[in-house]
């Protein structure tokens, strides 16, 4: 693997996209970081979401049901700081 010789350059992603390929995170990752909610670990999806250009994107699928779940449907992507959450978000 090539060693990166400067820092990467930012850039603005668009914000929508299509669910490239996805799993379920069926145990509690490594604490720390991690931190169980109060009513304890439940699993989550994890998936690539591809934007425009073939710009492909790991991300946390935030959904209520994940037999909802399918390839190549549309998400929109949004930042957000910290460990995976255990599930959907309130």
């Amino acid at each position: 693997m090539p060693a990166l010789r400067r820092a990467a350059d930012p850039a603005v992603l668009q914000g929508t996209g299509t669910l490239w390929t996805w799993t379920v995170q069926r145990y509690a990752p490594k604490s720390p970081p991690y931190q169980a909610p109060p009513g304890g670990f439940a699993p989550f999806a994890l998936g690539y979401v591809e934007l425009a250009d073939d710009v492909r994107v790991a991300a946390v699928l935030d959904v209520d049901d994940l037999d909802d779940i399918r390839i190549g449907m549309a998400l929109s992507v949004t930042a957000a700081p910290g460990c995976p959450g255990p599930g959907p978000r309130p």
